[in-house]
């Protein structure tokens, strides 16, 4: 008797920071997003909660952000061109980096390990200084561990919610 395999997880990152014509504010765009994520290929497995966060770069608007985590045959590159599909059917145009975008879907991070190539790199380079990524995904999968660091997803984030030391020096302690 062959044991079947389990499909490959990825952790797909959502945000949004403009309303949509159809699909109404950022929150609304990233519950739509989900639901058009789901294919017969895709199969969402958990959703993060929605989050506020602010923006990074020139943008003025902030971002509601979440982590999908979906189970999928698709490899690396073809799951990237899904989810491009879907950013174009939202309205989404290049442009400047880190400006104001109706939908931005990456691909944080994949169970098959590390991938790279000249359109992807998984996990997602930023992964480990961004914390509107990593609240999210600790919600859902706090124990993946990171590829490259082997750290958890909850010891990567435990570096934005950890008090800093004081210098007791500079303070004349």
């Amino acid at each position: 008797m062959t044991q079947a395999m389990p499909l490959p997880l990825y952790a797909i990152g959502l945000g949004s920071n403009r309303r949509h014509a159809r699909f109404g504010d950022p929150r609304r765009v990233l519950l739509r997003a989900i639901a058009a994520i789901e294919s017969e290929a895709v199969e969402a497995v958990d959703a993060s909660p929605i989050i506020a966060s602010a923006p990074l770069g020139p943008s003025r608007r902030r971002y509601a952000n979440a982590v999908l985590l979906v189970a999928s045959s698709l490899s690396p590159p073809e799951m990237l061109a899904h989810l491009k599909a879907i950013e174009a059917e939202f309205g989404r145009r290049m442009g400047q980096r880190w400006g104001a975008r109706t939908l931005d879907l990456d691909i944080l991070l994949w169970s098959g390990g590390t991938w790279a190539d000249d359109m992807l790199t998984i996990p997602h380079p930023e992964i480990e200084r961004r914390n509107f990524v990593l609240a999210p995904l600790a919600t859902i999968a706090a124990n993946w561990r990171h590829p490259v660091s082997g750290l958890t997803i909850r010891q990567l984030g435990a570096k934005f919610v950890r008090p800093k030391p004081v210098d007791r020096g500079a303070a004349g302690l």
